[in-house]
């Protein structure tokens, strides 16, 4: 498992405005979406591409597009919605698959409701993307299901991490797949309840007010 703290002021600047209380949702919504974009721009490093042939005004070019098949990109619901229109604004050509998933307040421990992926993800490049990595039970539970269906290298892109939800990562996937976590911050830890802190509570409330 790789991870990779972006440090760049722009990020730091917007994931403090988005961890203040007195955020509101519309704002919340808006810097999730620069956020991901500035994220996404780090994680799409290694996307594939090849060889363009086009023509300027003045002659040939070989240039660059990416390659096919194309990426996939794997919001987790509810939150994930709302960073899922950074990421498509950097890779517009992507496909979007869906997994729906809930964490038990409890047990802390995660479960599907809803998917909809295509069956066959071998050879696909996949961007998995939610905003929290807390216990890591959810992201290892996406990641899992990716694999059973082909997927052979993952990358998640969360705004916030903690060093529990890490340590799972890497201890689940260690010799198994290639798994790649871009975060903005890794945070201290966290609390009785899961919650990451400092954190910034809990993103789909404040993306979407409590329902």
């Amino acid at each position: 498992m790789h991870l990779h703290v972006v440090d760049h002021p722009l990020i730091a600047h917007k994931l403090t405005v988005l961890r203040d209380e007195r955020t509101d949702s519309s704002r919340f919504r808006l810097l999730t979406e620069e956020l991901v974009m500035l994220l996404a721009y780090e994680a799409t490093r290694g996307i594939r591409i090849e060889d363009k042939l086009v023509n300027t005004p003045v002659s040939e070019f070989t240039g660059t597009a990416l390659s096919n098949p194309r990426p996939v990109v794997v919001p987790i619901l509810r939150a994930g919605l709302g960073m899922l229109e950074g990421l498509i604004r950097m890779l517009p050509t992507a496909e979007v698959g869906f997994l729906g998933m809930v964490r038990d307040e409890e047990t802390l421990e995660a479960t599907t409701y809803a998917e909809r992926l295509p069956a066959d993800l071998q050879g696909r490049q996949i961007f998995v993307i939610d905003p929290m990595l807390a216990t890591g039970g959810t992201l290892v539970m996406a990641i899992d299901f990716l694999l059973e269906r082909g997927a052979s290298e993952v990358t998640a892109i969360c705004l916030v991490s903690a060093p529990e939800g890490v340590a799972r990562i890497e201890e689940t996937y260690a010799g198994r797949a290639e798994v790649t976590v871009y975060t903005a911050a890794l945070d201290e830890r966290l609390d009785e309840n899961g919650y990451i802190v400092p954190g910034l509570g809990d993103a789909g409330d404040r993306m979407y007010g409590v329902v």
